[in-house]
């Protein structure tokens, strides 16, 4: 015989849900009430189960378990991640294994524990380099944030460090005379410095050329102007696409990992309804997220990145009932 205990706030209802999980086939051991650190007085009994009703019954809860799992492993979240938060509740045999949406929802609760958003504070003198591949919009980011931060009173000036793309300039230069802010083209490591130490401007928005994860060479050359020996501290953040899928983000994260990244910027959220890819790439790396971009509009088509609204559009993907 297995034995096993139930609370809960009398001991009918107590023993409810041991019929519940096991059926009537179990024997009451024990009943009694409890004072928990919280105060609350619970009761608590303790049943014993047949040992081939206490097998089946795990079957089913470990079928259930196995269905969720292959449920958002397909949608993009990795194995190992959900492994480890279900590990407990089938160590414990909880109830919740027992039914599916009790078991969803226990899954969304710890997506959102994990999720991090960094903090925006628009108001504090800062600079900020946008890293990133090509193609994914780091120009018009840069143009969006510079929108969002002339909402202030901080002086604010563009750095371009793109010497490879063609009208990489002109493209951000005409940004920056929209905005009517200084944008000075950089391409050597004293040059930046100098323009970043003298500058009397609170707050830099740098814009860098966009690297294939496996090129070196100008991977370095990001590196050696983040890494700056200046006083100024800044805030590196890379910017992915949110139609890219989940190999290329991992590869471009190992090649900018060594930039001690602050955050992730997504863009291009409005060409995807399909968000398994990305949340599953943040939980796995535990990166704070920033921003999300959509559209062309540098004046409205940015939004702080929230929880609400990136799992918001990954629930609609899942389909537990089947």
């Amino acid at each position: 015989m297995i034995r096993e205990t139930f609370v809960a706030s009398d001991p009918k209802s107590a023993y409810d849900l041991a019929v519940a999980k096991y059926g009537r086939d179990i024997k009451l051991l024990s009943a009694k009430h409890i004072s928990y650190d919280d105060g609350v007085i619970r009761s608590e009994i303790t049943i014993s189960i047949p040992q081939d009703v206490f097998l089946n019954a795990s079957v089913i809860n470990q079928s259930i378990s196995s269905q969720i799992k292959s449920l958002f492993w397909h949608k993009g979240i990795s194995k190992d991640w959900i492994d480890d938060i279900l590990a407990p509740l089938e160590m414990m045999n909880s109830h919740i294994l027992d039914n599916k949406e009790e078991l969803v929802s226990y899954v969304f609760e710890e997506i959102d524990s994990a999720l991090s958003i960094q903090k925006e504070s628009v108001g504090e003198p800062k600079v900020i380099m946008l890293v990133g591949p090509t193609g994914v919009g780091k120009t018009t980011t840069i143009a969006k944030l510079s929108c969002r931060y002339q909402t202030t009173d901080r002086q604010m000036s563009l750095i371009n460090l793109d010497s490879y793309k063609i009208g990489a300039f002109a493209q951000l230069d005409e940004y920056a005379k929209h905005l009517n802010i200084d944008h000075i083209k950089v391409e050597d490591i004293e040059l930046f410095e100098s323009n970043i130490v003298e500058s009397n401007n609170d707050i830099i928005l740098i814009d860098t050329v966009g690297v294939s994860p496996y090129d070196t060479q100008k991977f370095m050359k990001i590196l050696q102007f983040a890494q700056t020996k200046i006083k100024r501290e800044i805030e590196v953040h890379l910017v992915l696409s949110a139609t890219t899928n989940r190999d290329d983000m991992d590869d471009t994260l190992k090649q900018f990992d060594p930039l001690d990244l602050d955050s992730v910027i997504f863009t291009k959220f409005d060409e995807t309804k399909h968000f398994g890819n990305l949340l599953g790439f943040l939980l796995s790396n535990n990166l704070p997220m920033s921003y999300f971009c959509m559209g062309q509009d540098i004046s409205t088509d940015i939004q702080l990145a929230s929880k609400e609204y990136l799992l918001e559009s990954f629930i609609g993907e899942i389909d537990y009932q089947h």
